[in-house]
């Protein structure tokens, strides 16, 4: 059973007897003193792709859904369909663009490391890993007496996503992108 403090994105709960996924976690740490951080969570039911919002103290303990996971890997996309094959058994599992709103961004060919949920035999989410690698396809170019202070500029990366990255970082280069946070992590 996880507590709030330990959701991420993808990760399935079951709330009133119904699967849902977590598509968006925000937290807030309240300034008085005594106050407990409070996580705001948007979860989409796994069936019926209602969304919820709830709102939970950090030690709040939550109950994970009877659904299976396994390994997957990103195989292709065909319109707004995107294609997983189980890398053990080699069986294919597709899901909307809708179904992986906020984690297209991160898919890339061939990526490794996803979970699958599956719940019945039917697709119904993924958790991708922590981190993934992606080629930067655009971003203004290095400068000369750029340094190693915190100091950035927008990329565009191979997928259409936008991250801060810093000076040094030139088009072309593989760097690693937090997919809880959306931001760069450090070269690949």
């Amino acid at each position: 059973m996880p507590k709030a403090n330990e959701l991420k994105l993808g990760t399935a709960i079951e709330i009133n007897g119904e699967p849902y996924v977590v598509k968006k976690i925000d937290v807030r740490n309240p300034t008085s003193r005594g106050a407990t951080t409070l996580y705001k969570v948007r979860y989409a039911n796994m069936k019926t792709r209602q969304k919820l919002d709830e709102t939970y103290k950090s030690d709040d303990m939550l109950k994970a859904a009877d659904c299976s996971r396994i390994a997957v890997q990103y195989s292709y996309r065909d319109g707004d369909v995107f294609y997983f094959m189980n890398t053990e058994s080699y069986e294919q599992f597709s899901l909307t663009a809708d179904d992986l709103e906020g984690q297209v961004e991160f898919l890339t060919d061939g990526l490794e490391g996803i979970i699958m949920l599956l719940m019945d035999e039917a697709a119904l989410g993924i958790q991708l890993p922590t981190t993934v690698i992606m080629q930067v396809a655009e971003t203004p170019p290095a400068m000369k007496s750029a340094s190693a202070t915190s100091r950035t500029k927008p990329a565009t990366l191979s997928t259409g996503l936008e991250v801060q990255v810093p000076e040094y970082i030139e088009t072309g280069e593989l760097i690693k992108v937090n997919t809880e946070t959306g931001k760069y992590t450090s070269r690949a």
